[in-house]
């Protein structure tokens, strides 16, 4: 069987790119508006966003929770994913990042269905853990302050219905380096791993997802 080399890695990434990173006239260009606009360029790879609205829709899509908004880019993927009825609340701690979104979210025609919250993660996830019904939430994706994936993980369980989907992002690195080097979230993966309400997995997509599904 023929070895894995850098080269190989490589040309599989682009081969992926290629055939499944192509995103739609107004994605293509959102991460360009939002350099423009002097955001920082940390949002998701197209192939990833494609996953997360495949994973998205593969629940009943009633209501999804992103922590880190950006500029929107993973957000539209998610909320595309939803049920025509679905809802997606996303937070967001910079107010620029959290206006710029919400225009992205109205120009991407998703804006009814997106709920652009304010603050710090922790915080508001405390506060959706009062306002939301238990076991009413479909999908979560992770993508804030990394030290505190743990404490997100702790908040979003009980609200997780059965069936839907986790999924973090920089679990394997992140932009200051990989996880051999003390960098992605190794006590979040391992608190997600040991969890028996949950089944998980993770993908070298990027700088790595983990994805789980609770039981």
């Amino acid at each position: 069987m023929a070895s894995m080399t850098p080269e190989r890695w490589d040309w599989i990434n682009d081969y992926i790119h290629q055939l499944f990173g192509d995103p739609d006239d107004h994605l293509a260009g959102l991460m360009a508006r939002a350099e423009a606009a002097g955001l920082p360029q940390i949002a998701v790879s197209p192939d990833v966003g494609r996953l997360l609205g495949i994973l998205a829709a593969s629940t009943p899509g009633r209501l999804a929770i992103e922590l880190g908004t950006l500029a929107g880019y993973s957000g539209i993927w998610i909320a595309r994913g939803l049920a025509p009825d679905g809802r997606l609340i996303t937070v967001e701690m910079d107010p620029k990042h959290a206006d710029f979104a919400e225009a992205e979210f109205a120009t991407a025609g998703v804006a009814d269905r997106v709920e652009v919250r304010r603050g710090r993660a922790r915080d508001v996830l405390a506060q959706l853990v009062s306002e939301l019904e238990p076991e009413s939430v479909d999908f979560v994706f992770i993508d804030a302050h990394k030290p505190e994936y743990p404490d997100y993980f702790r908040a979003v369980k009980p609200l997780m219905a059965s069936g839907g989907i986790l999924v973090a992002d920089n679990v394997l690195g992140t932009s200051s380096g990989w996880i051999d080097e003390g960098h992605g979230t190794d006590p979040f993966n391992r608190l997600v791993a040991a969890d028996p309400d949950f089944l998980a997995t993770m993908m070298p997509m990027r700088q790595g997802l983990l994805i789980a599904r609770k039981r």
